[in-house]
């Protein structure tokens, strides 16, 4: 599972924990038995760790994993695209930093605003958490899903530079990202990158991992989503998400690369979410 999977979770878990206080809680694949681990649960009061499981207590054990998906209408999807649930509607997940890592976000804004200062005269506008692709666009089982959801280097290439000069933008850097030119960038694991975007004043990328993660910081996002997914189904109500809605849409494609998407990127241009991501500020 990716995760913003782990994290939408989250929130389930801790109703069960709540309803049930005496289980130990743990998230897996009932058919195997097996728990699964993430860095997402750590620190989560409300999730037991698969590795301190005490086997002589209640262990409630819930059924999520990359067979099910309450998102996905699993019945109706095929080898080529995904069907999707259109009664499940996302709760915002939680997420538990450690002292550590809160020192160490601080110390990475910290440094960030600094070097902006040293560089400008004038005051940015706000700090923008930016993510331009899945670390996935090149993984052998889930390219064809991420190329299709993405929205494109050159997109986000000439936003940025829209809004560079005026915002102080922090780039998520892992294996696969192509870094932005004149930009912050963090290049920390999930959950620091996690704790830098909350101290953001907003996350702007795909849907995905982070855009999950802002909604489980209650920070603003605007999300593309272009028209692979409806934002009815993985977005919240309180980001601004980018959805075209033309024939098509949702696709869900997963084992090809789709027209469809390509004709939602060229759509939703640069111009159009350059004054979305202003009228967030305002």
């Amino acid at each position: 599972m990716g995760l913003g999977d782990d994290l939408m979770i989250t929130a389930f878990a801790r109703q069960i924990k709540e309803k049930y206080p005496e289980r130990q809680i743990v998230v897996g694949n009932k058919s195997i038995g097996k728990a699964y681990k993430s860095p997402i649960y750590i620190n989560n009061p409300y999730i037991t760790d698969s590795n301190e499981i005490d086997n002589s207590k209640p262990i409630h054990l819930i059924d999520y994993h990359n067979e099910n998906r309450p998102y996905i209408d699993r019945k109706k999807s095929t080898d080529g695209n995904y069907a999707w649930n259109k009664n499940f509607k996302p709760t915002p997940g939680e997420i538990y930093f450690s002292n550590d890592e809160i020192n160490l976000s601080k110390y990475i804004i910290e440094e960030i605003k600094n070097d902006w200062n040293k560089k400008n005269k004038k005051k940015y506008k706000g700090i923008i958490f930016l993510e331009t692709g899945s670390s996935k666009l090149n993984d052998p089982q889930f390219r064809f899903k991420h190329r299709n959801k993405d929205w494109g280097l050159d997109n986000w290439l000439k936003l940025t530079n829209k809004l560079k000069n005026d915002f102080l933008i922090i780039q998520s850097v892992h294996n696969e990202t192509n870094k932005v030119d004149d930009i912050a960038y963090c290049e920390n694991d999930f959950r620091t990158s996690c704790a830098v975007l909350n101290k953001c004043d907003i996350y702007l990328g795909p849907e995905g991992g982070f855009s999950h993660a802002a909604a489980a910081l209650s920070k603003k996002a605007v999300v593309y989503f272009g028209g692979w997914i409806n934002p009815e189904i993985t977005g919240y109500k309180f980001h601004k998400n980018i959805y075209l809605d033309i024939e098509g849409s949702p696709c869900g494609a997963k084992s090809y690369i789709c027209n469809h998407c390509e004709d939602c990127r060229k759509s939703i241009t640069p111009d159009k979410m350059h004054k979305i991501i202003l009228k967030e500020f305002i």
